[in-house]
C-alpha cells in the first residue's frame, strides 16, 4: 500500500476513532506503551488544571461525573464486545480477561458513584 494510501486510512482512523487489529504482540505492546506514553504525557497538565480547579467538593463532582460517565459507556462496549466472544465461541482466556475488565470496570464505576455521592455529603455538612 502506498504510503499516501496509508496515512489518509490513518488520518480517518484518527478522525472516527477507528483501530486496527494487530496480529503480534510485539505490535500490540507498542501500541499500548504508545497509549501509556501519551497519557503519562498528559498527566502533569491534568494535575495542574485539577490542583486549580478543585478547590472544594462541589467542584470535584463535575469532573468524577464526566469520567464516570466515560468510564460506563466504554464497560457497557466492552460488554457487547464479551458477548459476541461468547457468541462465535472465541478461546476461553480470551473472555476470561473480558470478563475482569468488564466486572473490574463495573466496579470502577461503583466507586466513582460513591466518590459523587461523598462530594455532595461532605458539601452538606459542611454547610
Amino acid at each position: 500500500m502506498s504510503l499516501a494510501r496509508r496515512s489518509l486510512m490513518e488520518a480517518a482512523a484518527a478522525r472516527f476513532g477507528w483501530r486496527r487489529a494487530y496480529g503480534h504482540t510485539t505490535q500490540v505492546d507498542a501500541l499500548l506503551t504508545e497509549q501509556t506514553e501519551t497519557a503519562y504525557a498528559k498527566a502533569a497538565d491534568h494535575a495542574a488544571l485539577a490542583t486549580a480547579k478543585n478547590t472544594d467538593a462541589l467542584s470535584v463532582q463535575p469532573g468524577v461525573l464526566d469520567a464516570r460517565g466515560r468510564i460506563l459507556a466504554d464497560v457497557l462496549y466492552l460488554e457487547g464486545v464479551l458477548t459476541g466472544a461468547r457468541t462465535n465461541g472465541l478461546p476461553p482466556e480470551l473472555i476470561e480477561r473480558l470478563e475482569d475488565a468488564v466486572d473490574h470496570g463495573h466496579e470502577l464505576t461503583v466507586l466513582l458513584a460513591d466518590t459523587v455521592r461523598t462530594t455532595a455529603a461532605v458539601h452538606t455538612a459542611g454547610h
